[in-house]
């Protein structure tokens, strides 16, 4: 007997053992289906939410609970966009130890994931937007990018691989990490409750609007940004990928709706640039720089931001000139000789040279504003200094005209004719 089984199919060779394939790669079935559902993420965004919503159908919404429930969502909201987002995914400005424990605190209270999860996913948005490595891409439709990814299970073999080494070397990412759970429920659920509780005497109350519907509403917020960001808006700064500004979303997300900008600076502490454009989590960063809890904060040069809109201004307007007739272009022309041009006035026809091109008038010339004699005049001549001011320096409808009017190019340019006239002066 042998001492081992061989690990050889008896020719030598070590036989392939066939991979499992991930639940998402196997068709949907009656049987199935129930397994490619991320329950996790269902319970989070969506029973936990309607049980909240039923509850306070039958609870009543206190004033001081109101005004609590608006001010933790702030709290919580800004834990994802200036924490998560701004400060640990895109590392646009450095924080202070307290300030870190604060926005992992308050981050772990939108109930969103740990930031190590929350970031390695979105620098993963951010490495392969609108591709199948994206893993919110709204090319797989809003609803996928707004909530489909949470509720549906992810191969997480086809998602983006990123470098997360700082937050693996970032002590308070990691034990806000390792002990998300514990501190999930406390900041989602006790503390909320217990603030409207001891404050108020409103546990129910807390329990319901502070802690589930807040947590319902920071995440309709953030999730907006996945899809409503990529779908409703402009683009100033590039349109190769999706994202897109529009104050809706910034104001729902607060300040993260101008993701166009966002997508093209992604380590520019702000997300709006101007005064007026609402962004509060760059204001609320920029305090605590002034309180000294934060500092660093990066910003790309305005001459930098500026040229990108240019070129994007520039190509728009390429865009819409493609859609306009300029004429055949110059290189595609056929060169002539100075001699055939000048003779094919005596053929009868109607041919003009400026700065080189031939120009065809014949369906112009009793059109021409200035009369048709003087188009005439220049007909089988070089009209060049006639044109450009010798008689009428020409509009720039003029110029576009022109150029609609171009049928050949001068072999060896206009002053063919002035090299003859002098090469004749010296008996050459």
């Amino acid at each position: 007997m042998e001492k081992f089984p061989s690990t050889t199919d008896g020719t030598g060779q070590v036989p392939q053992v066939p991979q499992k394939l991930h639940i998402t790669e196997v068709p949907t079935t009656i049987h199935n289906w129930h397994k490619k559902l991320n329950w996790l993420g269902i319970i989070l965004t969506v029973l936990i939410p309607l049980y909240g919503m039923i509850e306070a159908s039958r609870t009543p919404l206190r004033y001081e609970t109101a005004i609590w429930s608006i001010i933790y969502y702030f709290c919580t909201g800004t834990g994802i966009t200036a924490g998560y987002h701004r400060l640990w995914s895109h590392r646009s400005y450095n924080a202070s130890v307290p300030l870190k424990v604060y926005l992992a605190l308050v981050g772990a209270g939108a109930g969103e994931g740990s930031v190590r999860w929350w970031a390695k996913n979105h620098r993963a948005h951010h490495r392969h937007t609108d591709t199948d490595k994206d893993p919110y891409s709204v090319n797989k439709g809003l609803a996928y990018s707004h909530m489909g990814w949470l509720v549906n299970k992810q191969n997480p073999k086809r998602i983006g691989q990123t470098e997360i080494t700082d937050l693996r070397n970032d002590a308070v990412v990691m034990w806000q990490h390792q002990n998300y759970v514990i501190l999930m429920l406390c900041m989602v659920l006790l503390l909320p409750t217990a603030v409207s509780g001891l404050g108020w005497n409103d546990w129910k109350g807390g329990f319901v609007y502070a802690g589930i519907l807040r947590m319902f509403f920071v995440h309709q917020a953030t999730f907006c940004v996945n899809s409503l960001a990529h779908w409703l808006g402009d683009q100033p700064y590039e349109d190769r990928d999706s994202p897109r500004d529009h104050l809706v979303t910034a104001l729902i997300a607060l300040g993260e709706g101008y993701h166009n900008f966002h997508h093209e600076f992604p380590s520019d502490y702000r997300n709006a640039v101007r005064w007026f454009q609402y962004d509060p989590t760059k204001w609320l960063i920029w305090t605590w720089c002034q309180l000294g809890l934060a500092s660093d904060l990066k910003r790309f040069p305005s001459d930098e931001i500026q040229k990108c809109q240019i070129l994007q201004q520039q190509k728009h307007l390429d865009q819409e000139k493609e859609k306009h007739n300029w004429g055949r272009p110059i290189a595609e022309l056929p060169a002539i000789e100075w001699d055939e041009y000048t003779q094919a006035k005596s053929q009868g026809r109607l041919l003009v040279v400026v700065a080189g091109v031939v120009h065809d008038v014949t369906q112009f010339i009793d059109e021409h504003p200035g009369g048709r004699q003087l188009l005439a005049s220049g007909i089988g001549k070089d009209a060049t200094e006639m044109f450009y001011g010798g008689v009428y320096n020409h509009s720039r409808a003029a110029h576009i005209r022109l150029e609609e009017l171009r049928v050949a190019v001068i072999r060896g340019g206009c002053e063919v004719e002035v090299r003859k006239k002098v090469h004749n002066d010296q008996g050459l």
